[in-house]
């Protein structure tokens, strides 16, 4: 009996399980909510330590603040003058001294306690929705399948040729759209298995109640200001995951990549001539 053909190219098929979509969308809308919260909560105390302590008499590694009428942004010992976008920045035709302006902000005005409420509401959607599809994935075979590279894909000479492809926007078409390339695996596991845990872990470090119950959590981070210091950095390092995601979906066609993510349908590109 004869295989069937693989597709090569114009063909819509199945692409994204159910409960990958879901998972997408619910985490997307999570993400941006823990981000804007968080980012008011950082308002609060715009300086960040490594360690256990941290006070405004402390030496921070990075501080977001203000003087004389100018924002500045200082890490270690650089400064960058960031007067109008970060430290100082305009609102209802006057300007305010706050870290991060109210635009990027939930609430856009400052109230500490809500944004708290807004962020632990929304942590507990993140972590409960990373443990759900962690479970599913494992159940239906996705970890292994889709997202583990095997030996051959982690070659140099196969890495660098991706890169090259990529940078040239020369991406799969045919049966090969229909699996991830080596760089989306490597990508989706480190967010997956280091990126994501990292800020769930991280978040619970900074909480009293957490840290009396599992103290090792404090030791994992070095002390609370260390897991907050993690914390930041980490959401930036998703940030930076969310705009690289973007710029490839519209660069490789926003409406059958979009489609794909919503209704599961995804049109094989066919092969440039």
């Amino acid at each position: 009996m004869e295989r069937a053909p693989a597709p090569g190219g114009g063909e819509v098929v199945r692409r994204h399980r159910l409960s990958t979509r879901l998972w997408h969308w619910v985490n997307a809308g999570a993400l941006v909510v823990l981000l804007m919260s968080g980012l008011m909560i950082f308002n609060a105390h715009p300086r960040l330590y490594w360690g256990a302590y941290g006070a405004n008499a402390d030496p921070a590694w990075l501080e977001i603040g203000a003087a004389a009428g100018r924002g500045y942004l200082r890490i270690g010992g650089t400064e960058v003058d960031t007067t109008g976008v970060l430290g100082v920045s305009a609102r209802d035709g006057r300007l305010w001294a706050v870290a991060f302006p109210g635009w990027a902000t939930i609430p856009s005005g400052y109230d500490l306690a809500l944004a708290r409420r807004w962020h632990l509401s929304f942590a507990w959607v993140l972590a409960a929705g990373l443990a759900a599809y962690a479970a599913a994935s494992l159940v239906n075979g996705h970890l292994w399948r889709d997202l583990a590279p095997r030996r051959a894909e982690l070659a140099p000479r196969h890495l660098w040729a991706e890169v090259k492809a990529h940078a040239r926007l020369d991406f799969p078409a045919g049966e090969a759209a229909r699996h991830y390339n080596t760089l989306q695996k490597l990508a989706y596991l480190a967010v997956l298995v280091g990126l994501l845990p990292a800020m769930v872990l991280s978040g619970l470090a900074m909480s009293p109640a957490m840290d009396a119950a599992a103290p090792w959590l404090l030791d994992l981070f070095g002390g609370r200001q260390g897991a907050r210091s993690v914390h930041f950095i980490v959401a930036w390092l998703l940030v930076g995951f969310v705009v690289v995601h973007l710029a490839m979906v519209l660069l490789a066609g926003p409406f059958n990549e979009v489609r794909s993510m919503v209704t599961g349908r995804y049109r094989l590109p066919e092969a440039r001539r």
